[in-house]
């Protein structure tokens, strides 16, 4: 019997290797938007980070999505995804 390999992705913000289950996924779609893909199917480029506040709080302080992404990302966004993150782990 097989085991079946899980996918593994690197957090943007700690650079650790984790499940995919495990992240975040933080997309661009084709009309320049960006939020957190909680389904991980939206199409786009997508990146990665921990579900843990830590991350979300480090992303948002280190601006590291206008390096993933190569564009100004707007302190809004940062601040939506770090509300919508506050509002799924409530729920």
């Amino acid at each position: 019997m097989q085991i079946k390999k899980m996918p593994q992705r690197m957090c943007i913000v700690c650079r650790e290797m984790k499940e995919k289950k495990d992240m975040l996924r933080v997309v661009k779609d084709g009309s320049g938007k960006i939020f957190l893909d909680f389904s991980s199917k939206a199409s786009g480029r997508g990146a990665y980070v921990c579900d843990n506040q830590e991350c979300i709080k480090k992303l948002k302080q280190k601006r590291l999505l206008n390096k993933t992404f190569s564009c100004a990302v707007d302190d809004d966004v940062y601040s939506a995804i770090e509300e919508e993150y506050l509002v799924k782990r409530k729920n």
